[in-house]
């Protein structure tokens, strides 16, 4: 329930900005602006400051500035507006300041990730250690991308489509550009080096872990499961295992596969513990009698904080507030070419869970997710679907064009084709959420 309210407060704040973007300009140009509501649906608070009623409604999914002159209604466009309110009626200012006014919602939302994702990297951003080492591969999973290529455990990557790469996190960023494209990597193994390729149809918008490379990973115990096997045998975190029974392991990849051929004998676990040998042992163990056998550890993922000056702060921040809308529009121009799958979609429900899972962590990662879903939603909010603002602003550049404005029936008719195109977006959107949920 936490996760709920907390993500839908910070949706509702991502709101608050690109609806305030429409007021103040509105404001600027001299537009009487009627209602500033965030949601939709039954009215939960409202609030007559001046001319403009303030409120909050049921349904947390948007919210809206209704100008005087604009859409249906006694006061909408086809309305009867007095001398005096026609000058502030959003329908007869200038089309360069109507479409400012369209603007400014979806460019609050693109601004606001250069205000605060410096903030993010002055307070301190946690950061896997492995991300600044070499793309070193600890495993390739089964039956992936990766592995119908060729990849091997212990290859280096050295370059991403003949760009050279020196680490995890600059291989990872290469993608964006890339993905729904086919790679060409440049990997170093045993000595010698040579090219594999993946095709088109690749995960690589989500990064390396996508197409089954995953990093070296010791077989480091970062936390242990109370009553199961490794607990009770007296193993600690922070130990690292060497070897079971017979089987050396050299990495945490080489474990599950240990385990589930040593079934439920009693096994002697070797470990190495602040730099003493030791051995223990223990029995595997199945949940509820089926399934994998287990011995209740997870890994140490190794991270550090690392924080920055004012000045590198904003340089780091501006550089990832580009990166994200960089990958936001490759994901939108690889969905509508069909290189990047529809499930990708994420709905309400995983926007909710996603921010109230950060709202649970720390500032930086709140303000992380609030930079990530801000950018979705300004460019999700100009693409040119009637409807949207990226409608209007489609309308207003029409008019700029032809110098009249379109009839009311052709934006209503166009609105009409934008509903239906959202309805669809929305319920593919809801699909997918709980395609997710139930797993």
């Amino acid at each position: 329930m936490t996760t709920i309210i907390a993500g839908i407060l910070m949706l509702g704040f991502l709101v608050f900005v690109h609806e305030l973007g429409h007021f103040v300009v509105a404001k600027i140009c001299g537009v009487k602006v009627l209602k500033f509501s965030l949601g939709f649906g039954p009215k939960l608070f409202s609030r007559q400051r001046g001319e403009t009623e303030y409120q909050v409604c049921a349904i947390p999914l948007g919210g809206y500035v209704q100008m005087l002159g604009e859409g249906g209604g006694e006061q909408g466009e086809g309305g009867e507006l007095t001398a005096e309110e026609k000058e502030r009626s959003f329908s007869e200012k200038p089309v360069s300041k109507r479409l400012a006014i369209v603007c400014a919602g979806p460019l609050m939302n693109l601004i606001l990730p250069f205000l605060i994702l410096p903030v993010s990297f002055m307070v301190g951003v946690q950061m896997p250690t492995y991300m600044e080492q070499p793309a070193c591969i600890g495993y390739v999973v089964p039956e992936s991308n990766a592995a119908a290529a060729g990849f091997a455990a212990g290859d280096c990557i050295d370059t991403v489509n003949h760009v050279a790469v020196e680490n995890w996190n600059e291989t990872n960023k290469n993608f964006i550009s890339q993905a729904g494209s086919a790679l060409i990597f440049g990997v170093t193994r045993g000595g010698g080096s040579f090219e594999l390729s993946i095709p088109a149809d690749n995960n690589s918008l989500e990064g390396m872990q996508a197409l089954g490379l995953l990093p070296q990973q010791p077989a480091l115990i970062g936390s242990m499961a109370a009553d199961m096997p490794a607990a009770l045998a007296g193993i600690e975190e922070g130990d690292l295992i060497l070897q079971i029974a017979d089987q050396k392991i050299a990495s945490w990849y080489d474990l599950k596969a240990v385990i589930q051929k040593v079934g439920n004998k009693a096994v002697p676990v070797y470990l190495e513990r602040s730099g003493q040998e030791l051995v223990v042992e223990l029995i595997p163990q199945q949940r509820e009698g089926e399934g994998d056998y287990l011995i209740g550890i997870a890994p140490l993922h190794e991270s550090e904080t690392r924080r920055f000056g004012f000045i590198d702060a904003v340089r780091e921040g501006a550089i990832r507030t580009w990166e994200l809308i960089e990958l936001t529009v490759v994901f939108i121009q690889k969905l509508f070419t069909g290189n990047v799958s529809a499930k990708n979609i994420g709905g309400p429900i995983t926007v909710v869970q996603v921010a109230g899972q950060a709202a649970q962590t720390d500032i930086s990662a709140i303000l992380s997710v609030l930079a990530f879903i801000s950018i979705q939603l300004g460019i999700l909010n100009l693409l040119p679907i009637p409807i949207l603002d990226g409608g209007h602003i489609l309308f207003y550049t029409v008019e700029l064009i032809i110098r009249r404005p379109l009839s009311i029936r052709a934006r209503e008719m166009a609105q009409q084709v934008g509903m239906a195109m959202l309805l669809m977006l929305m319920v593919l959107a809801f699909y997918n959420d709980i395609v997710r949920l139930w797993g």
